[in-house]
Order: structure tokens, then C-alpha cells, then sequence
């Protein structure tokens, strides 16, 4: 399937399909993340919780980095909520996203524009539940490089992450399981 976005002048509905199979139609015009959230009680067990983070995280599905020249104003949106404020869509923003997402659905992040700056966050998880934050390495293990997304599902082989800047924009990717390094849930302080 062709990845596609369709803008309907009228009444600015957005609607993204992916090969992933993650679809969604939103009236940009009158939506607004803070309508989706759920307050969230940290002593809930992760695995009987609907994350309220992830309607909010969902409905940014299909923002995307502009091309040179042009910058997404919504990116930067994302990038005020680490220490990366005022920057723009040219530099890494996963983690800008999984903070901007948690900021308003009332939940504290790290405040970091590092994905492993995830790892020190809430309390570990021993196997992962839907909306998690999941981090993994890139590059060398040892690395300070990362990426940082919200857990979905897995395979034997993959991972799958609902994230900002997955091939350079909000959307599902699979990635290797074998790439995780943690995965990690809102504490109770």
C-alpha cells in the first residue's frame, strides 16, 4: 500500500494510512489532545490501565519533518517540551515527541531530547504492555544514541513503536526486537 496524505481543504481532515495498519481521521480544526485524556493513576498496574497518553499521541499521527526551507511549527511544538526549546523539525525529535505526549496527558517526562534519557524514567517493566515507553539502542549498545517510542505489540522479530521522527514523521514502525534495551512505565512519586 502507498503511504498518503489526503488534506481536504473544507474542513481540514487529515487521514494517514500506513503499511503498519494505524488509521485515523481528525478534525484538526476543533480537536485537541488535552479532550482524549484519561487522569492517570500511577499505582494502577500497567497491564490495567488504557494509557492516556496514547489518544493523545495517536491524534498527532501524520505529522511530519517539512522539507528543507520549511519548518513544521508542531515539531517544534514537541521540541519546547525537552531541553531542545526553539529548535526546529531538522534534529532528532522521538524524544521530544514521547515528552510532548506525556506533558499532556499529565504525566511527567524527562525533560530531555535524549531517547535513553527514557531509561532513568518511571520504573522498569520485565515484558512490555501496550503504550509503554520502549527504548532502544542504535548504532553501538554502549552508545549514547537512541530511539524512544510507544510500545504497541511484538513478533518473534520485531517491535512495534508508535513514535515522532519514524522515517521522519508520527506513525507505526517495526523495528528489531533485539534492538531494545528497556522499557519503562510512569512511577507512583
Amino acid at each position: 500500500m502507498r503511504e498518503g496524505m489526503i488534506v481536504h481543504p473544507a474542513s481540514w481532515y487529515r487521514w494517514r494510512s500506513s503499511p503498519c495498519s494505524i488509521h485515523a481521521k481528525i478534525d484538526r480544526t476543533t480537536h485537541s489532545p488535552e479532550n482524549d485524556v484519561t487522569p492517570f493513576n500511577p499505582e494502577s498496574k500497567p497491564d490495567a490501565v488504557h494509557p492516556p497518553w496514547m489518544p493523545v499521541a495517536m491524534a498527532e499521527l501524520g505529522i511530519r519533518r517539512h522539507p528543507p526551507g520549511s519548518i513544521n511549527p508542531r515539531i517544534v511544538e514537541y521540541n519546547n517540551q525537552t531541553n531542545l526549546v526553539g529548535y526546529d523539525d531538522k534534529i532528532s525529535w522521538c524524544s521530544s515527541f514521547v515528552n510532548w505526549c506525556m506533558t499532556h496527558a499529565g504525566v511527567r517526562g524527562t525533560g530531555s531530547a535524549l531517547a535513553r534519557s527514557w531509561l532513568e524514567w518511571g520504573r522498569p517493566l520485565e515484558r512490555p504492555v501496550y503504550g509503554c515507553i520502549a527504548i532502544l539502542t542504535r548504532d553501538d549498545p554502549a552508545s549514547w544514541k537512541g530511539h524512544v517510542g510507544f510500545y504497541l505489540r511484538h513478533d518473534e522479530e520485531q517491535v512495534y513503536l508508535f513514535g515522532g521522527n519514524q522515517l521522519e514523521e508520527v506513525r507505526e514502525l517495526a523495528y528489531p526486537l533485539n534492538e531494545v534495551i528497556g522499557y519503562r512505565w510512569p512511577d507512583a512519586a
